[in-house]
C-alpha cells in the first residue's frame, strides 16, 4: 500500500499534462500511485497517459467512455486509490520539488491528521506571482494539529481540492464526493473541514497552480456560474443530515454568502444581464439558510451581507454602485488631492529651509536606497561617532523600513518634515546609492558617494549600448544626480577608472578603500562565530555561502543557475551551505518556492535577510558565486573562491563586464552543476592552484583595503586633514594628485573648491 495516491482528472490539456505528471513521479519521495483520469479528452491526452503508464508502473490511466466533468472524473479515480493519503492535482498544475517529502515528513510529525494543507503559488504566462493569500495562515498554524471548531479563521483557506492532502479513510468513510458542475470544490472542502478532527498545515508551496491566458472555466462568463447555488444547498443539506455540525452553520452562512457576492461582482464570471437574476438567487439563499441570530462578521462583506436581508436587488445595485465607484472613486480623488496639497506644501517649507543656512555639524546617511542602514556608509557613521563626535549623524530611510535603523540611532523618514529640513540644512551626505532627485545641491555642501562594492558589470553610461539590460533605466537622470558628486569612494585603480568613465561627472575618486571592508581586514572574528551560534553552525563545520547575482536577461523572473538541494547533498559530511540572494531577489516568489523550503528542511541555510553582509562573509569558510561583487570583498579574507559561469556569454552580451571573470578569476571556474559539485569533492577549490588565482585577485582589486578606510573618510572629508593622517601613522592609501582638499567641519566660512 502506497503512502499517497495522487489523482489527476484530465480533460483538454495535452499542451500541461507532461509537465504536470513529470512533476509528480519525478518527486524525490518514490512511495506513490497516480491515477490518471481520461476525461473523454479529444485530444492526445488518452495516449500521453498510456505512454506514461507504459514507462512508470506508478501511474494507472482509467479512460472513461463519456466525458463527466472535474468533479466527478475526481470521484471515478476514487475506488482506484490504495495509498494512506488521497491528494488530487488538476492536470494543468505542478507539483514543485520535493513537495511529497515534506508532506510525508509533516504528517508523520503530526501523527497523521485527517487533513493537511500546504500553500500555492498562482503561475501566470508572463511568470509567476507571489504566495496565496492564506501564507499567513499557514505560517502561524504552528506544529500541532487543530479542529476547525477551535480555529475558525481556518475555514478562510483557499477553497480548492488541490492544497490538501486527505486521509483516505476519512475521504472515503465520510462518502465525500465532488458534485457535477462548477464550484464543486467548495462543498466538499467544507464538509472536510467541519468534519476532520485533526487538521495540520505545512507551511510551504506545494503547488504551482496555472492562470492559463485563454479557457480557463472560472474565467469564461456564462450561466454555469449558477452552479454554485446548487453546490451549497447540497453542502447545507449535508448539515441538516448531520446535527452534531450545528455549530458550524453560522460559520459556513457566512462563507457562502461571501463566495456569492465574490462571483456576482466578477464580470469574467455573472453577465451583466444575468445579475438581477443572480442576486435574486442570493437572497432566496439568504432567507432560506440564515441562522437564527446571525451576525455578519466585522470585515469588508459586513455591508453588503446586511443589505441581502433589507433590500431589493435595484436598490442595493445603486447603494453599492454608489459606494464602489463614487465613494471609492471621492476616496481616491480626496486622497490624491491631499497628497497633492501635502507635496506642494512641504516643498515651499524645503524652499524656505534652504535659505537657511548649512549646518557644519549635520551629516546624513543613507544606504539601499534609504531601505537599509548597512554598508559603507554605516561604517563611516560608525567611526564619526569616535573621531567627530560634533558632527551629527542623521539616516535617512523609507517609511516601511523605520525597522532598520537600530535602537538610538537618529533617523528621518523620506517625505516628512523633518527630513526637508535635514535634507535641506545638512553639509555632509553619504550614500552607497543616489538621492532622490528633487533634492538640492547646496554650495558648501559635500556629497560622498560610497559606490555598492567593485564593479564587474556595465553601470551608467556604458549601458546606452546594452539596450536590454537598460531598459526601465534612466541613465540621463542617473548622470544629473550623478553630478551632485563630489566625492567618490574607491577601492583601487579598476573602480576609479570605471566610475570616472561610466560617470562623467565633476567629482574626485577619494583613494580610500571600503569602509564597509575593514572589519574584513582588521579581523571580525567575533562577529563570523556570533552569527554561525546563531545559526547553530559548529566550529568544526565548513561553511559554503553561494551568492548569485540577478540577470538582466531574465528580467522579472529568477533562474536558478545551481541546483542547490544538489549542491548542498555533494558536500562532504560536516560542510554546511548558506545561500543569500541579491536585495533585489529578496522578495521573489522563487525564494519561498524554492530557498525557504530548503531551509525549512534543513538542506541549507537562507540567510538572506541577515542585515549585516560583512557578519556573513566572516562567517563563510568558502564563497561560490557568479558575478557579484561580494567576491570583491571576500578575496580580502583569503578564503576559497569559486566562479560559477555558466551562463558568462550571455550575461556579458546582455549586460556588458569590465573584465572576463572566467580569465582572470579568484579561483576555480565551473560551468554545470557536476563540475561544481566536483570542484569540492576534488577539492580543487582550495588547493595550490586556487591560492596562486586568488593571490593574483587580491593584488588587482584589494589595492586600497587596509582596514582604515573608515578613518580616511572621516579625516578627510569631516575633519579636513591632509593625507597621511591616519591614527597609526601609517599610509592613508590615498592618491594626492587626484584628491582634493576637504573643507573643515566646524568652518562655517569654508566654500567647497571645484573638482576637475
Amino acid at each position: 500500500m502506497p503512502r499517497f495516491s495522487v489523482i489527476v482528472p484530465v480533460f483538454k490539456v495535452q499542451g500541461f499534462l507532461r509537465a504536470c505528471l513529470d512533476s509528480v513521479l519525478g518527486q524525490s519521495f518514490h512511495d506513490i500511485e497516480v491515477i490518471a483520469v481520461d476525461d473523454c479528452s479529444p485530444d492526445g491526452c488518452g495516449a500521453i497517459l498510456d505512454a506514461y503508464a507504459a514507462r512508470d508502473p506508478r501511474l494507472k490511466a482509467v479512460h472513461l467512455p463519456e466525458n463527466v466533468g472535474l468533479g466527478r472524473a475526481r470521484n471515478a479515480g476514487l475506488p482506484h486509490a490504495t495509498g494512506d493519503y488521497v491528494l488530487f492535482l488538476d492536470s494543468d498544475d505542478r507539483y514543485t520539488p520535493g513537495l511529497l517529502r515534506a508532506v510525508a515528513d509533516r504528517l508523520d510529525a503530526t501523527r497523521d491528521p485527517d487533513i493537511l494543507v500546504f500553500d500555492h503559488v498562482r503561475t501566470h504566462w508572463w511568470g509567476r506571482a507571489g504566495r496565496s493569500d492564506a501564507a499567513d495562515l499557514l505560517e502561524q498554524a504552528g506544529a500541532d494539529a487543530f479542529a476547525v471548531r477551535e480555529r475558525p479563521e481556518y475555514l478562510r483557506l483557499f477553497l480548492v481540492a488541490w492544497n490538501k492532502a486527505y486521509r483516505r479513510d476519512f475521504f472515503v468513510g465520510n462518502g465525500f464526493q465532488y458534485r457535477p458542475g462548477l464550484y464543486e470544490d467548495a462543498p466538499v472542502t467544507y464538509r472536510a473541514m467541519v468534519t476532520a478532527e485533526r487538521i495540520a498545515c505545512l507551511d510551504r508551496v506545494g503547488v504551482e497552480y496555472r492562470q492559463r491566458r485563454q479557457g480557463a472555466i472560472t474565467r469564461t462568463p456564462g450561466r454555469r456560474h449558477f452552479d454554485i447555488f446548487e453546490q451549497y444547498e447540497g453542502l447545507f443539506a449535508f448539515l441538516t443530515e448531520r446535527p452534531g455540525l450545528d455549530w458550524a452553520r453560522p460559520l459556513l452562512f457566512e462563507r457562502a454568502l461571501d463566495h456569492m457576492l465574490f462571483t456576482v461582482a466578477r464580470p469574467e464570471r455573472v453577465l451583466r444581464g444575468d445579475r438581477k437574476e443572480f442576486y435574486r438567487r442570493i437572497r432566496a439563499f439568504y432567507r432560506r439558510h440564515v441562522p437564527p441570530g446571525f451576525v455578519p462578521p466585522p470585515d469588508s462583506r459586513r455591508a453588503e451581507i446586511r443589505l441581502l436581508a433589507l433590500a431589493p436587488y435595484h436598490r442595493v445595485h445603486l447603494c453599492l454602485g454608489l459606494w464602489r465607484r463614487g465613494g471609492d472613486a471621492v476616496g481616491r480623488k480626496a486622497a490624491r488631492l491631499r497628497e497633492l496639497l501635502a507635496r506642494q506644501v512641504k516643498r515651499c517649507w524645503y524652499r524656505l529651509q534652504l535659505r537657511r543656512r548649512l549646518d557644519p555639524a549635520l551629516a546624513v546617511y543613507s544606504a539601499g536606497h534609504s531601505r537599509a542602514v548597512t554598508g559603507d556608509p554605516l561604517a563611516i557613521h560608525a567611526r564619526a561617532a569616535e573621531l567627530a563626535p560634533q558632527v551629527r549623524g542623521v539616516w535617512v530611510v523609507q517609511p516601511d523600513a523605520v525597522d532598520q535603523a537600530p535602537p538610538g540611532t537618529d533617523f528621518v523618514t523620506t517625505g516628512s518634515w523633518r527630513y526637508y529640513r535635514v535634507m535641506a540644512r545638512a553639509t555632509y551626505w553619504f550614500n552607497d546609492c543616489n538621492w532622490a532627485g528633487d533634492l538640492v545641491k547646496r554650495p558648501g555642501s559635500v556629497h560622498v558617494q560610497t559606490h555598492r562594492g567593485t564593479p564587474l558589470k556595465y553601470m551608467a553610461l556604458d549601458l546606452l549600448d546594452r539596450p536590454g539590460a537598460r531598459h526601465g533605466t534612466n541613465v540621463r537622470g542617473i548622470l544629473r544626480r550623478g553630478d551632485r558628486w563630489d566625492v567618490s569612494l574607491v577601492a583601487n585603480r579598476h573602480s576609479e577608472e570605471v566610475w570616472q568613465r561610466a560617470y562623467p561627472c565633476h567629482f574626485a575618486s577619494l583613494r580610500s578603500g571600503s569602509p564597509r571592508n575593514d572589519v574584513l581586514v582588521r579581523g571580525g572574528a567575533g562577529r563570523g562565530a556570533g552569527l554561525r551560534a546563531r545559526l547553530g553552525i559548529g566550529p568544526s563545520e565548513t561553511v559554503v555561502l553561494y551568492t548569485p547575482t540577478p540577470r538582466d536577461y531574465r528580467r522579472g523572473r529568477h533562474v536558478w543557475r545551481v541546483d542547490l538541494e544538489a549542491l548542498a547533498a555533494a558536500l562532504a559530511p560536516g560542510h554546511r551551505l548558506l545561500v543569500r540572494l541579491h536585495p533585489s531577489l529578496a522578495g521573489h516568489p522563487d525564494r519561498a518556492l524554492v530557498l525557504r523550503d530548503l531551509h525549512r528542511r534543513g538542506a541549507l541555510t537562507d540567510v538572506t535577510d541577515e542585515r549585516h553582509v560583512e557578519d556573513v562573509l566572516l562567517a563563510a569558510d568558502a564563497l561560490v558565486t557568479d558575478y557579484s561583487a561580494l567576491m570583491f570583498d571576500y578575496a580580502l579574507l583569503d578564503r576559497p573562491i569559486v566562479v560559477h559561469a555558466d551562463d558568462w556569454a550571455a550575461y556579458r552580451a546582455t549586460r556588458g563586464a569590465y573584465f572576463d571573470v572566467t580569465a582572470e578569476p579568484p579561483g576555480p571556474v565551473t560551468r554545470s552543476d557536476e563540475e561544481l559539485a566536483e570542484a569540492f569533492t576534488s577539492g580543487a577549490w582550495r588547493d595550490a592552484g586556487s591560492a596562486r588565482l586568488r593571490a593574483a585577485f587580491r593584488e588587482r582589486f584589494c589595492e586600497y583595503d587596509d582596514g582604515r578606510a573608515a578613518e580616511r573618510v572621516v579625516r578627510r572629508i569631516l575633519l579636513g586633514e591632509a593625507a597621511g593622517a591616519t591614527s597609526d601613522g601609517g599610509n592613508d592609501g590615498g592618491g594626492g594628485d587626484t584628491v582634493v582638499r576637504i573643507p573643515r567641519a566646524l568652518d562655517r566660512s569654508a566654500r567647497l573648491p571645484e573638482y576637475s
